[in-house]
């Protein structure tokens, strides 16, 4: 036993806590924005608080939001220990902040409050479940996110790239938290189905490769250095903790995939078959819809209509197109089915070169964005562009999505293009798809909320699937009243079949999601219901059947969503007639950034009623 010494250890302990808290209040006063006139104090101070913890739990998009550069060398603490200790932080938050006087809080103060427990409550409901013991799949983990990280962070000086390699000695210990969490999650038997696992032993093995070990300037961690020269003493340090540090995590990340993990993940795919079982999932779609009082029987029974309601539709397009010219069919689904057949098989609907397919993307960014003031009268002022995807993780990836950015980071937003595998991406979906992941799906929404005034950055870090996708989807019909003639920017048959066969992937996704993890549905069963009811390329099909065998209940929050801001549309129409202004509706629905389908529904009601009053 050491006893001497032991006061001068505790009183300097003390010095240092105090040290810490002085240190932490004057780094919060300079990234922070001070408390506006018209909010409550308390309330601000909180959630700087909570700010805080989040910016501990995020660094690189947190510090991204609050457009500093003090934690650039960091990255996320998500040892088991580190995860439990913010839960304790959130929750002693939450009783701080349900105990709050809300006597004086203005509509602003009473919104973040509420939409602050909403969140909190959520976080601990699902806490129960520790899906951070299931951290990889080939479409998310270490092996994805960790080498795209360069395209995530400001690299303009020195000092940037410095932080940024201090980043990357920090990521052997990262990839070892992640380990341990999965060791932990084989001893509770929570485990993910092997399905998802896919490629993601040989994701890990693409940052280990001999190549990168002979020559580290071709790993994409080195892509932030290639503009210095290679004598750069931050060059020569970055090369070699690739090769020494990078290359042998990555390895021992592949080999514990290959070896211990992926033998112990589970042979069932729904999440009632996993160790937390029915209730987890009732949990999830909770959390993603947002909407709790809806069942999982009910969504499937909503995507099952839905999925009749849009064949027909489909088959009216068919129509359309002339296909068939006076072809005798036996019935509609035998006519359905050689249209799709038609449309998977023909050239004319692929590129043969990724160049040309991202080019296509960009020139119908441009065209979208000279139709948006005619729906729009408030528009973000951040630019976006047009990016592929990585390469390494192109073929197991979605088919796009999208990257947020900001002016205090020098980045636009990007809409993220898969230009893999090109004869499994037609032509006929990318209105659609540059509709939902750009210009006015995914970065006017989240571009606008960044943009918001008087705002706690707090509410920036907020993220309600039901509401965010369910806008991506909505502004993807937006596309029929952009522009000229019947059917606006899908004048052509093929492009607005297109949109209703992303219309029917979303419908199909209730009907699957809930299928597979609540009724028992097999995987196969899941690949025929949306091979027989699309147009889907088959690799699509079969990636994205992975995709919700491991994200359960996420994919219901698409179509639920943008149902739900339709009924908002068609209740406003109603109530208000001629008066009703879309370019207003919109405002409405955007004007308070990221928010649950439920205080949407408030919200939009209390709108039609001054409207309604103001006559």
């Amino acid at each position: 036993m050491h006893y001497r010494g032991t006061m001068k250890n505790i009183r300097f302990t003390l010095f240092s806590i105090l040290v810490c808290l002085f240190t932490s209040s004057a780094l919060a006063q300079s990234y922070l924005p001070v408390c506006p006139d018209a909010r409550d104090p308390g309330l601000w101070a909180l959630m700087n608080r909570a700010i805080e913890l989040a910016y501990e739990a995020d660094p690189i998009s947190v510090g991204a939001i609050l457009g500093d550069e003090s934690r650039n060398d960091q990255l996320a603490d998500v040892s088991a220990k580190a995860i439990n200790a913010r839960l304790e932080q959130k929750r002693a938050l939450l009783d701080e902040l349900k105990a709050m006087d809300r006597a004086g809080f203005s509509h602003a103060d009473a919104l973040d409050a509420d939409l602050l427990i909403d969140q909190w409550e959520n976080d601990l409901r699902l806490a129960k479940y520790k899906r951070w013991q299931m951290p990889i799949s080939s479409i998310n983990g270490p092996q994805v996110w960790l080498p795209q990280m360069g395209e995530r962070v400001i690299m303009q000086s020195t000092k940037h790239r410095q932080d940024y390699l201090t980043r990357l000695k920090r990521i052997p210990i990262m990839i070892g938290d992640q380990i341990d969490n999965m060791r932990l999650g084989i001893s509770q038997g929570r485990v993910p189905p092997r399905i998802v696992m896919g490629s993601a032993v040989e994701q890990a093995l693409a940052q280990a490769s001999r190549a990168f070990r002979d020559d580290p300037s071709l790993s994409p961690f080195y892509k932030p250095f290639l503009e210095m020269g290679q004598d750069d003493p931050i060059a020569i340090e970055a090369r070699a903790v690739i090769v020494d540090r990078l290359i042998p995590v990555y390895q021992e990340l592949a080999i514990f995939l290959q070896n211990e993990y992926l033998p112990a993940c589970r042979d069932t795919i729904g999440a009632a078959d996993g160790v937390d079982g029915i209730e987890s999932y009732n949990a999830l779609i909770a959390s993603h819809t947002t909407l709790p009082e809806l069942s999982a029987d009910e969504i499937h029974e909503i995507g099952l209509k839905e999925v009749a309601r849009i064949k027909a539709e489909m088959l009216e397009v068919i129509q359309a197109t002339g296909f068939g010219g006076r072809t005798e069919w036996v019935d509609q689904e035998a006519k359905f089915e050689a249209f799709v057949e038609y449309l998977r098989t023909d050239k004319r609907f692929y590129y043969t070169e990724p160049n040309d397919l991202l080019t296509g993307y960009r020139v119908m960014a441009k065209m979208i964005d000279g139709e948006l003031p005619t729906l729009f009268r408030v528009l973000p002022s951040l630019p976006y562009g047009v990016k592929p995807l990585p390469a390494f993780s192109a073929e197991s990836a979605p088919t796009a999505y999208y990257y947020p950015g900001s002016f205090e980071t020098a980045r636009a937003g990007n809409f993220m293009a898969n230009l893999s595998l090109l004869d499994q991406r037609p032509t006929y979906e990318m209105l659609a798809l540059t509709l939902h992941e750009a210009m006015p799906g995914h970065h006017l929404q989240i571009a606008l909320a960044q943009e918001l005034k008087d705002q706690h950055p707090i509410r920036k870090t907020m993220r309600f699937t039901g509401f965010g996708e369910g806008w991506g989807l909505y502004a993807e019909k937006l596309g029929l009243e952009m522009g000229e003639g019947k059917n606006g920017l899908y004048s052509d048959p093929y492009d607005n079949f297109g949109r209703l066969n992303f219309e029917m992937w979303r419908a199909m996704r209730l009907v699957v999601d809930t299928g597979m993890h609540s009724k028992g549905w097999t995987r196969e069963r899941a690949v025929e219901f949306m091979r027989t009811n699309s147009a889907l390329a088959e690799h699509n099909i079969q990636a994205e059947i992975n995709r919700y065998i491991g994200w359960p209940g996420q994919a219901t929050g698409y179509k639920i969503g943008e149902l739900k801001i339709l009924e908002l549309r068609a209740q406003a129409e109603a109530a208000l007639g001629d008066r009703f202004d879309l370019r207003a509706f919109h405002e409405e629905v955007l004007n308070d950034g990221a928010i649950p389908l439920p205080v949407l529904e408030q919200k939009i009601s209390r709108w039609i009623e001054i409207h309604r009053l103001s006559d």
